[in-house]
């Protein structure tokens, strides 16, 4: 069974088992989405495996497209390339949704199925930052928020914005923002 484009329909188990397998001769027999990332696959799509809770299955591309996912960069289920300023608009929300996760280069690139050095090249060619720079920024704001608005310890806050290190943290937030955490809640609080 498969969706048209208004409907959202669960792969059966033999389409969960193209999927696992990455079986090519299921290619254009469906294709899948992952609602967690809204991009739509092949079968044999090599990219990290989703959820199987997260995939809906698809007739066709144009449904996949009319449901709002879009194509994925690595498997190309339309045979048309993703533009980049499209590329970079989701690897942004990924960042900022996944900021507080282990979320390295590598785990960047599985989810927003591409190669890990195209995606770095990509985006810091179209933003003038890597990847990793522009996460360390999302972190150090959101850090900086909850220095200023809660009561948590400093470790906490470390934790809480991607570092389990609080000495890292203390580290990266002294030569970002010129001050140390503690420092810069004080400094906030005497404003």
């Amino acid at each position: 069974m498969v969706a048209s484009s208004n409907q959202l329909i669960r792969p059966t188990d033999q389409q969960w088992q193209a999927i696992v397998a990455n079986d090519r001769q299921a290619d254009d027999q469906f294709w899948y989405g992952v609602t967690s990332t809204l991009i739509f696959c092949r079968p044999s799509c090599a990219s990290r495996l989703p959820k199987r809770e997260h995939i809906r299955i698809f007739a066709d591309p144009n449904a996949a497209l009319a449901a709002g996912f879009r194509p994925c960069k690595r498997c190309r289920p339309t045979a048309e390339l993703v533009s980049n300023q499209t590329w970079v608009l989701e690897i942004d929300q990924v960042l900022q949704h996944h900021y507080a996760e282990k979320l390295d280069l590598n785990e960047l690139a599985k989810q927003v199925h591409g190669s890990e050095s195209y995606l770095r090249h990509v985006y810091q060619q179209l933003t003038g930052q890597t990847p990793q720079q522009k996460l360390t920024q999302i972190r150090l704001e959101r850090a900086q928020l909850l220095l200023a608005t809660t009561n948590s310890t400093i470790a906490s806050i470390g934790r809480q914005v991607g570092w389990a290190n609080p000495a890292y943290f203390i580290k990266i937030f002294r030569q970002q923002i010129g001050l140390t955490p503690r420092q810069y809640r004080q400094q906030f609080l005497s404003v």
